[in-house]
């Protein structure tokens, strides 16, 4: 983290710090339902509250479209961040303008307010100096806790780094030490996973790691191209089947730099998409043309499982079967459970993310047992793909 400034070098006392953070938190009847992002941050706001810091925090929630909309307001979440951080979170009716200077005048040191939804103003997603410069007014220094967000060039998340001093919190950090020790000075052989349902939304992805990784284990719908490039029959599988060609560049770049690609060797088929459907373990000759993949199979899950015993590193992104579906989560939980059991022995660092991922992990109640496990989406993913972030690359030293 050499190349970026920490909490470790800055004093907030008595400072007003602008602390991003990623407050776009699943809501029900006016309650968060998951308080994942909110604990994750935690850590960031009791240091600087600690440090007697005036805190306040910049987020953003849901689509609002660049104008204020009463149900998109972060009001409601203002009060389960209290609860979270076991002290008053203040809310400000705005985030640039009187209503956020006169509520940050009213901060104590260690006190912790909360401005409205920056997407209530058009100039946060089109990163709009004169929108970045009136939130800059409200802080002495600038500090970016929401990962989540840094693949956007947001005036909340690039645009403010520009004009106040800036710092990357506890959360960033832990992330972008975990992507680094995973894929930039990882313990090698490095082994990745990669589901979901389309090669279409991963060629970058793949492209980026085949580059990086031993072996790349290949499941979900997206296996069902390759498989498809390869011969295989697969029925009524969703499948890109024009997007054949380039599963089988996407092999013979790999081939050529050394990286082992492992796609299933049977799999787990039914006639319907719903959970119980009746279904059967099938060969991959063995696909009629009225079925479709749905998981893969015992020998399939042998096969990955014993790669990952010869596995240092690990990163993960996307179930290999349809998991929210009974009885088509096999695959992706015994995967999970193997990953946890050998990070838990010390044999094995496990970095998974993605919207997906994560939920599987928590079914399989893996996810407090890998190495590491992103919240972080889109931005994970870019990371993946080896893009720059324009909220990370903003907070690079100067």
């Amino acid at each position: 983290m050499t190349a970026f400034r920490t909490l470790d070098e800055l004093d907030p006392r008595r400072k007003r710090v602008l602390l991003r953070v990623d407050l776009n938190v699943p809501m029900e009847k006016g309650r968060v339902t998951d308080m994942t992002r909110i604990e994750r941050v935690l850590p960031t706001m009791r240091e600087l509250c600690g440090k007697r810091a005036r805190l306040v925090l910049l987020a953003h929630f849901g689509r609002p479209k660049g104008k204020p909309d009463p149900k998109e307001s972060l009001r409601p979440v203002a009060k389960a961040v209290g609860e979270a951080l076991g002290k008053p979170v203040a809310f400000a009716d705005d985030c640039i303008g009187a209503p956020a200077a006169q509520a940050i005048a009213r901060l104590a040191e260690g006190d912790v307010l909360l401005l409205e939804n920056t997407r209530f103003h058009a100039g946060e997603e089109k990163n709009d100096p004169g929108f970045a410069k009136a939130l800059a007014e409200n802080g002495d220094v600038y500090v970016d806790d929401a990962f989540s967000a840094a693949h956007r060039a947001h005036a909340s998340t690039e645009g403010l780094a520009h004009l106040l001093p800036a710092y990357m919190g506890r959360s960033m950090q832990a992330e972008l030490d975990a992507l680094e020790q995973a894929l930039e000075r990882p313990r090698r052989p490095v082994a990745a996973i990669v589901g979901g349902a389309k090669v279409s939304t991963k060629l970058d992805l793949l492209g980026n790691l085949i580059g990086k990784v031993q072996v790349l284990m290949i499941g979900g719908g997206m296996a069902n191209t390759f498989l498809a490039a390869r011969g295989v029959k697969v029925g009524k599988s969703l499948c890109e089947h024009d997007l054949a060609e380039a599963a089988r560049a996407v092999e013979a770049r790999a081939k050529a730099g050394g990286c082992e690609i492992l796609l299933p060797s049977d799999a787990v088929v039914a006639s319907e998409f719903k959970a119980d459907a009746p279904h059967r373990v099938a060969r991959l000759d063995d696909i009629g043309a009225g079925e479709m993949i749905l998981d893969i199979g015992p020998r399939s899950i042998e096969a990955v499982t014993a790669k990952l015993r010869e596995t240092a590193t690990l990163v993960w992104n996307g179930p290999v079967g349809a998991f929210e579906l009974a009885p088509f989560a096999e695959g992706t939980l015994a995967i999970a459970r193997e990953a946890a059991s050998l990070t838990a022995a010390g044999k094995l660092v496990s970095v998974a993310g993605g919207g997906d991922t994560v939920a599987a992990l928590n079914q399989a109640g893996a996810a407090g047992r890998l190495s590491y496990v992103s919240t972080a989406g889109g931005a994970f993913l870019e990371w993946l793909e080896g893009k720059a972030l324009p909220g990370v690359e903003a907070l690079r030293k100067r």
